[in-house]
């Protein structure tokens, strides 16, 4: 067993020094493997890392790019290295451990140390009004979650959130477990990240997923990266990049702040990435302001109508509805309210009508830079308008991109994980297993948040995630978990969550990616869909951390059986034994699925259908495209304060930090800082390496503040700031959320900087 760092390391005096101009490269390489041998060990790394994302290999549990036909030997990036050496670690986190550590022990630690002490090994309860977690059977885990269930009220007063890194076989089970209970609460992180993004996508294009595959982006003349960092975040998307580059694509970068991989990659896979100059990716940055994404898109399609011969009026007039009454209201679009919306140049907006006038083919990516603004779904509707006014959807080399964050977030939304099922998803559920599925959505993230808060909600169940870490208003949502009956994670490693807890809790430990699944039907392999609409298994080959872990298929299944007992007539046992079961009922519900096992057995697996992609039909209530128009909004600040975005460091995935370093970024040794642009921080009157307090400003006259920030001097957008999170989480008002998707505003918080 190895050993985990013994103490919490400090983290308020930061080093810091200029950033980089590019990402990857030898440094990457030797980050990696360093990572890789103090979590694994030299030979354990090989036998590991070789099979990431191979086609008989095993699913990164890190984000959800997809992997091409031909593969790399080495196919993972830096932080997929990261993300397996934390999974298949050989530290321990047993009953000692738990022993030595009281919860408030543990509830002071930093969420890096807590992720640092490795796997967990054992279930482990925490009995009401004790201090510390014991180890508890399997058997008399389920028996206390079904005791806290049974004597609810109604099942809406329970909440089944999931995370992303769930199965496509694992999810469908949870859910059906859900709705055969009774409820649709069946919040997840989609909620937090691209709900506004399926919202805008659905009702316009009639499908709430982006529209390209690998090979449009390496047929595309223009790729648009707006409110996206791939170098951190995404980092194989670099090489799709640098590919379409070779093929003759022009790329605009479109965020508040320069990002080293947008600049230039230094492909590890590559000599000219390794010992070379490497390639410059962004032909045109665009520095806009936060927020300002709708103004710029909006005067674009404007620039767009008015040029003659621009529109591509044959497939306005076939396949779209609604044109001509967006294309009054962009006319409307002025100069003035777009550059202070923006904070653009002219000039800036002129060069990039020009790459866009001169592009047949476009592709826009985007991540939470859009997704989490209040008018975020209005924003990414007028990214679908652009698009739709060239023709730019169904066409090769073109189309929506939605970069999904975690390996498997888009498949859980897939397999009916949604607080708001569609009626056919569920009348589908009820033929296929002769239940009656409740048809009253459901509680969302925040939403869940709030009943947890008031009292409505008793049992919080989590499959997956940090969901105290990743949500908004920290102490707010702290509380609402305190205020449940009974709080249950499962889990591969201990995070904040497991110390923020209900009267009563309950750690329940789960096989990893990474890890060999043996059941009654023997060897099993799991799925997943990538963030293109891409489905392949997922095999793990290791040893499991412990003998007593179990996968989450048989968790949701042992729950399901101890919970409904003899009045469901769902085959829980033989879904436990043989996850081909479990597909062969997936493929008689989900549409797309269609012989499920026969095509999942294919090296590489299979791509589901997209209506609009793949025969330019579009399933909106018009049967058409829809342009829409609506008023351009942007964020409003008052004079003397800043609107902050939160973000990750490079070390970092999602919540679980794998370090102290943004080695782009030029931060080492520390999370909390702030990044302020040199002029607005010395009319703030605050140095370089100073230190600063954090209060956001939101219209329930409550003062949020995070305290002890570092003040960096950071070439950020005039009048923006960033952070990391789950540090600046506190400052995210709960009923800051985007319109229509209720995602929150994480992107967009007003705040006064004050020095400490």
């Amino acid at each position: 067993m190895r050993k985990p760092p013994s103490g919490d390391p400090v983290q308020d005096a930061p080093d810091v020094s200029a950033p980089l101009d590019s990402a990857a490269g030898t440094a990457a390489v030797t980050q990696s493997l360093r990572s890789a041998r103090q979590q694994m060990g030299v030979r354990r790394t090989a036998l590991t890392l070789l099979r990431v994302n191979q086609k008989d290999g095993f699913d990164c549990p890190g984000c959800a790019w997809p992997e091409p036909d031909k593969r790399h030997t080495a196919e993972f990036c830096e932080n997929g290295a990261k993300a397996v050496a934390e999974e298949a670690t050989l530290r321990r986190v047993t009953p000692d451990f738990f022993a030595a550590h009281p919860v408030a022990d543990l509830a002071k630690r930093s969420g890096y140390w807590l992720g640092q002490q490795g796997r967990l090994t054992q279930p482990m309860y925490l009995a009401e009004g004790a201090d510390r977690y014991e180890p508890v059977p399997w058997e008399r885990a389920f028996d206390i979650v079904a005791e806290e269930l049974r004597q609810l009220r109604s099942p809406d007063e329970a909440v089944f959130y999931t995370s992303g890194r769930t199965s496509n076989e694992a999810a469908f089970l949870y859910q059906l477990f859900a709705r055969e209970f009774g409820t649709n609460n069946l919040p997840d992180c989609s909620n937090m990240c691209h709900e506004s993004s399926g919202e805008a996508l659905t009702e316009t294009l009639g499908v709430g997923k982006g529209s390209v595959l690998l090979e449009d982006l390496y047929e595309a003349d223009l790729i648009v990266v707006a409110g996206q960092n791939p170098g951190t975040n995404h980092p194989r998307m670099l090489s799709a990049l640098e590919k379409a580059k070779a093929g003759g694509a022009r790329i605009i970068t479109v965020n508040p702040l320069p990002e080293a991989g947008m600049t230039r990659f230094k492909n590890p896979q590559t000599a000219r990435g390794l010992a070379g100059a490497g390639t410059a990716l962004t032909d045109l940055f665009l520095q806009i302001r936060l927020g300002g994404d709708q103004a710029l898109f909006r005067m674009l399609s404007r620039l767009i109508i008015e040029r003659e011969g621009a529109v591509d009026e044959e497939f306005v007039r076939e396949h779209t509805h609604g044109f001509e009454e967006f294309a009054a209201v962009a006319r409307t679009a002025g100069w003035e309210p777009t550059l202070r919306a923006t904070g653009l140049e002219r000039e800036e907006i002129e060069e990039a009508l020009r790459m866009v006038l001169a592009s047949r083919r476009t592709v826009v990516c985007w991540a939470m830079g859009l997704t989490q603004h209040k008018h975020s779904v209005a924003t990414i509707r007028e990214v679908v308008n652009f698009l739709l006014l060239r023709g730019n959807v169904g066409r090769r080399g073109a189309g929506v991109c939605p970069v999904r964050g975690h390996s498997n977030v888009q498949g859980d939304r897939t397999m009916g994980i949604s607080e708001r099922p569609a009626p056919a998803f569920l009348d589908a559920l009820e033929r296929e297993f002769g239940i009656t599925a409740p048809r009253e959505h459901g509680l969302d993230v925040v939403r869940s948040i709030r009943a947890m808060r008031d009292g409505e909600v008793k049992v919080f169940f989590a499959m997956g995630g940090n969901f105290v870490s990743a949500s908004p208003d920290t102490d707010v949502t702290e509380e609402a978990m305190r205020r449940a009956r009974l709080s249950v994670h499962v889990s591969t490693k201990l995070n904040r969550s497991h110390c923020v807890t209900g009267a009563r809790a309950l750690i329940l430990p789960t096989l990893g990616r990474t890890e060999r699944d043996l059941q009654g039907g023997g060897e099993q392999f799991v799925t997943v869909e990538d963030s293109m609409g891409m489905v392949h298994a997922s095999r793990g080959r290791l040893e499991p951390a412990s003998p007593h872990l179990l996968s989450e298929p048989a968790i949701v299944a042992r729950l399901a059986r101890r919970v409904l007992g003899v009045d469901s007539h769902t085959p829980w046992e033989d879904f436990e034994k043989d996850y081909a079961l479990v597909r062969d009922r997936i493929a008689r519900v989900v549409p797309g699925f269609e012989e499920f096992n026969e095509r999942v057995a294919r090296p590489g697996g299979f791509t589901l259908p997209h209506a609009p992609r793949d025969e330019r039909r579009f399933p909106t209530a018009t049967g058409k495209a829809n342009f829409t128009a609506t008023g351009v909004h942007w964020p409003q600040v008052p004079e003397g304060r800043l609107l902050l975005q939160t973000l990750r460091s490079h070390d970092q995935y999602n919540t679980t930090v794998y370090g102290l370093d943004d080695r782009y970024r030029g931060i080492r040794n520390g999370r909390r800082v702030v990044l302020l642009n040199p002029e607005d921080a010395r009319g703030l009157g605050l140095d370089d390496g100073s230190y600063a307090d954090l209060t956001s400003e939101w219209s329930d006259g409550t003062e949020r503040t995070a305290r002890g920030f570092r003040v960096v001097h950071y070439p950020v957008a005039r009048g923006c700031a960033a952070a990391y999170y789950p540090e600046t989480n506190v400052l995210v008002p709960l009923d800051a959320t985007a319109d229509g998707s209720n995602t929150p505003a994480s992107k967009s918080v007003v705040i006064r900087v004050t020095s400490a």
